[in-house]
């Protein structure tokens, strides 16, 4: 086990006016388990296959421990890599694959055979050992390929969107068994996703990229809580965060026919910059259903209520507004809903009219010239 260590390091591909991993600051305790998470080339499978000696790092340094491996070859960097596709040899049975890098690094046939019966113990697989790939379910071939791993006793696992392949129910069961595995094993553990329900659910701690950048890293909590600017704050979180540029009116935000009262220290953090005008954001459960009399509400016409039992969720938009919008996500839009969670037993119908307020202490301010959190 070993911490991991990014400093500086960029990667520009041949041809490319931008690095596609932009000086990646981030450090990882031993026996960590983090995830690298962004929407699709935002460089997190770049910089995991930085780490593990696939890709060139063009400017900085990556530490395994106290070693510099920049420039080191992928099969001495002491590392065990998971891919998307399971990467499984077809015509061999479990137990070959499982042990197959081990044969190669001439390790005794006995010692093979004790740490693969040890692997498959671990992850249920002893009844599947004579197997070959194609008469297993796709979460025992992701199982076989964690085998395959484990059994070489790495320092750190890279693990490249291990889930993407298996279906939605086998998804969340096998990220179970995958966070409680990595817990048991102890391994420093860097997981590549762009699910960030994963993230949430699975990381001691959140990285987040976009375009090469590193925006936050912190834990689940943190990434939920505070987020630092508008695209994590509509990036994390299922469902996502609405969002909204609003103008400023003394110690109110206005937005067509909405209204959100603002602190005056936010008021006060404004520059001239912001022109006048705010991002605020607010989660689908800040959200209070009152009445319009209470003067400062987001009037809200339902378009769709989807009820899933102990939740109602109200997908919707903003009242009376034909050239500005509230929307979720980090692209607020007039084509991304305005998310609002009710009771399942009080959900308004298709059509109607609602008024929420943003619950005291639950909204999120931002710079709407730089997108930056307002603490």
């Amino acid at each position: 086990m070993a911490t991991v260590t990014f400093d500086k390091a960029s990667r520009i591909y041949p041809g490319a006016d931008h690095p596609a991993v932009d000086e990646l600051d981030l450090h990882i305790e031993n026996g960590e388990f983090l995830v690298l998470v962004g929407p699709s080339g935002c460089g997190k499978s770049t910089s995991l296959r930085m780490l593990a000696g696939l890709e060139d790092v063009n400017s900085g340094r990556i530490l395994i421990g106290d070693r510099d491996v920049t420039s080191v070859l992928p099969k001495d960097r002491d590392i065990a890599m998971v891919f998307q596709n399971y990467a499984l040899y077809p015509h061999m049975t479990v137990r070959e694959n499982m042990g197959f890098a081990l044969k190669i690094s001439k390790t005794p046939k006995d010692e093979i055979a004790r740490r693969v019966d040890e692997a498959a113990a671990i992850l249920g697989l002893e009844p599947f050992l004579d197997r070959k790939p194609k008469a297993l379910s796709g979460g025992q071939r992701q199982r076989v390929a964690m085998g395959r791993a484990i059994v070489r006793k790495p320092q750190v696992f890279l693990m490249d969107e291990p889930l993407s392949n298996l279906d939605a129910k086998l998804r969340v069961q096998t990220r179970t068994q995958i966070a409680s595995l990595q817990r048991n094993l102890g391994v420093t553990t860097v997981y590549v996703t762009h699910d960030q329900t994963e993230a949430l659910t699975m990381g001691d701690r959140i990285a987040v990229l976009k375009d090469g950048v590193l925006q936050q890293c912190g834990t689940p909590q943190d990434m939920y809580d505070r987020p630092v600017n508008k695209f994590v704050a509509g990036f994390i979180g299922s469902p996502a965060m609405n969002l909204g540029t609003f103008h400023v009116d003394g110690d109110e935000a206005r937005l067509g026919s909405a209204a959100v009262r603002l602190p005056r220290d936010t008021v006060a953090a404004l520059t001239e910059a912001d022109g006048g005008r705010i991002t605020i954001g607010f989660r689908p459960e800040s959200l209070e259903v009152v009445s319009e009399q209470v003067g400062t509400t987001i009037p809200v016409v339902v378009d769709l209520v989807e009820e899933l039992g102990s939740d109602a969720y109200i997908y919707g938009h903003l009242a009376g507004a034909a050239d500005s919008a509230i929307g979720s996500g980090p692209d607020d839009s007039a084509d991304s809903p305005i998310i609002v969670r009710v009771s399942p037993r009080t959900a308004p119908k298709r059509g109607e009219t609602i008024h929420v307020r943003i619950r005291e202490n639950q909204q999120h301010c931002f710079s709407a010239a730089t997108g930056e959190r307002i603490a």
